[in-house]
């Protein structure tokens, strides 16, 4: 598969007389990074896919510096998610699954309702310690992070909101990668008569109805295809309205995972949390769930209890 567009980038956009504002994400190298530390089951790697490039195209909208997390807890065989967008361009992500489970479902292609069957989907942002944390919760009810999106802006912004996301797997010198699209479309209006004309729960939503039809013609192919740029893509959506894209933010994936900070997370653990953790030597073994990244310590690291 050849690679002639530009991947791990986020592009925001408008189409100003439909009076909507979005964005578009395409993930490849940095995607393929992150699944290929937990080496996931097909099934998973797409489901984690979809869920990054979410992620991305929430957290690529804040405005500070700051830290937008992504968890996903349900019943199925992937029973948690976690997607860490740091600002401005930063991405993580780990998934947690039953691998028996996942195989029983066969190797063909599994709809997502048998993977994450119920459950609830968290958005926390975080803006640093000086300041509140803000939480939205919305249920997985046999749905897919699509549908929970959409769910998620009408119930905590009562933004209309349409989601798009597609994850495609493909092999470049033997080996086994990923590419991921999203297309996330909001409608803001901006003057009196578009909100009289296009209010959120407004059935005669003209505006909104015509742009959300237009989006959702996007296929899975033209969000990962590596031939078709996202510049071309939104022109081929609303060029007749007229779309404005702007200058491409550009993605990577990296772990804030380091010594000293799981250092001082175990050094805050009281007695009784300590005391399973030590091997028979003494020493306490530390895997980063997102990098897999393995750290050592020993008693004379952690140090007294304070």
């Amino acid at each position: 598969m050849a690679k002639r567009v530009q991947d791990d980038v986020v592009i925001p956009f408008a189409v100003e007389p439909l009076a909507v504002r979005g964005r578009v994400v395409r993930l490849g190298d940095s995607l393929s990074a992150i699944l290929a530390r937990h080496d996931y089951p097909d099934a998973v790697a797409r489901i984690v896919g979809e869920a990054v490039a979410l992620t991305v195209l929430l957290g690529s909208s804040l405005k500070f510096d700051g830290r937008l997390q992504l968890q996903a807890k349900t019943d199925g065989p992937i029973d948690m998610i976690v997607v860490d967008f740091d600002t401005p361009n930063s991405i993580r992500a780990y998934a947690r699954f039953d691998k028996d489970a996942i195989a029983a479902l066969g190797s063909g292609p599994i709809a997502t309702p048998l993977l994450i069957g119920k459950g609830i989907l968290g958005l926390t942002i975080d803006q640093g310690s000086d300041m509140n944390r803000y939480q939205g919760i919305v249920a997985l009810d046999n749905t897919g992070f699509e549908e929970a999106a959409q769910e998620y802006f009408k119930q905590s912004e009562q933004l209309p909101t349409c989601v798009r996301l597609a994850v495609a797997e493909f092999f470049t010198e033997g080996r086994r990668c990923y590419r991921a699209g999203g297309l996330l479309l909001q409608y803001l209006p901006s003057s009196s008569e578009q909100t009289r004309l296009a209010a959120p729960d407004d059935e005669d939503n003209e505006l909104w109805d015509e742009a959300r039809a237009l989006t959702n013609t996007t296929t899975d192919i033209e969000l990962v295809d590596p031939d078709l740029a996202s510049e071309d893509l939104l022109y081929r959506l609303f060029h007749e309205r007229g779309v404005r894209a702007f200058a491409p933010e550009p993605l990577h994936e990296a772990c804030t995972c380091s010594e000293d900070r799981v250092l001082s997370m175990l050094k805050s653990f009281s007695a009784a949390e300590r005391a399973g953790l030590p091997n028979e030597d003494g020493s306490i073994d530390v895997t980063c769930e997102f990098c897999s990244r393995q750290y050592r310590f020993t008693a004379e690291d952690l140090g007294p209890m304070g």
